[in-house]
């Protein structure tokens, strides 16, 4: 019964995530699933449902099992998040109460209780059914094969109503505890209304970064966001106490939580009062978050900076700097406006290394879309090593953006030839949407459907045009000219032009669906809806996609002797990849090429239909 178990949650894993599972991911379902069913039927709970593997609203994480019911209480919906440990012995990580060490694991690991703390908040958050009713989500770290001395160190972080920990020591309470919250009446309907829920809007970094810095409440960290959250301020403590420097790096692909963690360190560092600061070297993203997070505080606005603002910082002089879009850092900081004294051969790395005590890259290299941008994982561990620093890496596996979609992401890597092996077929995702309009005009009706049931959208395309001033009245020349269709780039400086916003709000203020935004105006954001125009410097040949050079009109790809032509792929490919991943319900994809336009309609199998 238990390996058949195994088998069928297997074929479900399969099929909603498009990966197969492990064979350890196996062995944990025959191990776990079948001791909690039995303790739902011991219970006398045999009605409840039980949603294996639930994967949590508009991100590809998914939570062990969450149990579907009714409330013995209230008689509504209620639900228990259930996060299922076979750990047999666990201790605190020296002394943090926040992670935790556990017997035949290599690291850290985030202690159970907010893990699945985290669970109930985003899923509370987000599944719409239960807007009327956050406490209707509950959650329990049940660890089924350790006993209480095995792991008591881990009882000193305090329950709360909401969270709670079991053992096999604590059997009796769990199942007492199960029928505190379940009437024994089936579970089949609550399990089909969380299901079928429609899906609250993300909430969209920008919009809520002044209130992320003030109130802690406002983003809910997950798993390996929660674990690089806790590395970072574990480090910080421990670099205090030992004088010492530690360095941490943090990887993830688009939408998975980077400026997310980023945010959530900054305000807990300021309110801890320690010196820390924000850094991009992204001009679109660093105004974004001084206009929206700095509102009314120029203190709060002074916390984000660029990466050249540290040539001549003192060694050590802030505890913490957080280096966000670090795939953004450049070889120097040495430009044009750079005074004579300071242009050294100094690497930009060094600096931001020696600013802080402990400086945190946030960073996912496939972002790497300019010349002279060097940041890598390998290239900031090998600089930190070199100096003799401690480096603590953590991988951010999951999806935000894109609906969450693990499978959209890997559709475009191999699309553009960042993954190995060929451009597959679309073969559809229920939580993302992905369409080839048949041309321009479509595509922004579409688009502009979008905008009326108030979502949020943007057109972004391929620098393949040329890119004028404002004409002397103020007006934007309509440069993006594809047949009958046409609309300016956005605007080039940082002063609104009409309703046209500043290039660094174009993203996030209203009026910029009016413009076609490119890769350093929509990096770093998100939006509901994407419409990407992909120009005749990428085209399908033969199965797959080739990059052409004199089609771009981006001046910074001009010379080959500073950028040669493999250079100039990887960069065009991994603009592309940008692009095509700033969605968070859908992207709709129209490309000048004929061929490639029909390429992309064979690969996409299922057509546009209105919702």
């Amino acid at each position: 019964m238990e390996r058949q178990l195994a088998g069928i949650l297997a074929d479900h894993l399969r099929f909603t995530t498009g990966r197969s599972p492990s064979e350890s991911e196996r062995k944990s379902w025959r191990r776990s699933i079948p001791v909690l069913a039995r303790d739902l039927v011991e219970a006398g709970l045999g009605n409840v449902e039980m949603l294996i593997e639930y994967q949590l609203p508009l991100t590809s994480k998914r939570a062990d099992v969450v149990l579907a019911g009714t409330d013995r209480r209230t008689g509504r919906d209620t639900y228990v998040v259930v996060e299922l440990k076979q750990w047999s012995h666990a201790e605190l990580y020296e002394d943090d109460d926040h992670l935790v060490l556990v017997e035949g694991m290599h690291g850290a690991r985030n202690h159970p209780l907010l893990q699945v703390q985290g669970y109930c908040d985003y899923i509370a958050d987000f599944a719409a059914s239960l807007r009327e009713d956050y406490n209707a989500v509950r959650g329990v770290a049940y660890l089924h094969n350790a006993a209480d001395l095995d792991v008591d160190d881990l009882f000193g972080l305090a329950t709360t109503e909401r969270t709670r920990l079991f053992t096999k020591s604590r059997r009796g309470a769990f199942l007492e505890y199960l029928r505190a919250q379940f009437a024994p009446d089936q579970g089949t309907g609550a399990a089909d209304r969380l299901l079928s829920s429609a899906s609250r809007p993300s909430k969209q970094l920008m919009k809520l970064a002044a209130a992320e810095i003030k109130d802690r409440e406002q983003f809910t960290l997950l798993d390996e966001q929660r674990l690089a959250y806790e590395i970072v301020l574990h480090a910080v403590e421990k670099a205090r106490r030992s004088d010492a420097k530690e360095v941490v790096v943090i990887t993830g692909g688009p939408g998975s939580g980077k400026s997310v963690i980023a945010l959530s360190l900054l305000g807990e560092l300021y309110r801890r009062g320690y010196s820390a600061l924000h850094a991009t070297g992204s001009s679109s993203f660093t105004e974004t978050m001084r206009r929206v997070a700095g509102r009314g505080s120029p203190r709060v606005k002074n916390l984000f900076k660029y990466f050249n603002s540290f040539m001549t910082a003192q060694r050590n002089d802030l505890e913490v700097l957080i280096c966000d879009e670090a795939h953004r850092i450049r070889e120097t900081s040495v430009n044009r406006y750079t005074k004579a004294a300071l242009r050294t051969r100094r690497l930009q790395i060094d600096e931001l290394i020696a600013a802080a005590r402990v400086p945190v890259f946030l960073l996912d290299e496939h972002q790497v879309v300019k010349p002279g941008e060097i940041g890598t994982v390998e290239a900031i561990k090998s600089h930190a090593s070199s100096l003799g620093f401690r480096v603590h890496h953590v991988q951010l596996d999951d999806q935000f953006r894109c609906g969450g979609s693990r499978k959209y992401e890997k559709w475009v890597l191999r699309l553009l030839g960042l993954e190995e092996g060929d451009p597959e077929p679309w073969t559809g995702d229920d939580h993302f949407e992905v369409t080839v309009a048949e041309s321009l005009w479509e595509m922004e009706n579409i688009l502009r459907g979008k905008l009326t049931q108030n979502y949020s959208a943007r057109i972004s395309a391929g620098y393949c045009w040329p890119w004028s001033d404002p004409r002397p009245d103020g007006s934007l020349v309509s440069d993006v000219r594809i047949g009958d269709w046409a609309k300016p780039w956005n605007v080039k400086g940082e002063r609104a032009v009409g309703d046209a916003p500043p290039r660094s709000l174009w993203a996030t203020m209203n009026g910029g669906f009016e413009q076609v935004g490119c890769v350093y105006t929509a990096q770093g954001f998100e939006y509901d809806w994407s419409g990407v125009i992909i120009g005749p410097d990428l085209i399908a040949r033969q199965g797959r996609m080739k990059t052409i050079r004199e089609a771009n009109k981006d001046p910074a790809f001009k010379s080959q002797k500073t950028v040669t032509d493999l250079q100039y792929g990887r960069h065009i490919r991994n603009i592309y990849k940008v692009l095509l991943t700033r969605g968070m319900a859908g992207t709709v994809i129209y490309a000048v090429d004929p061929q490639t336009q029909e390429f992309l309609a064979e690969l996409i199998e299922t057509g546009y239909t209105v919702s």
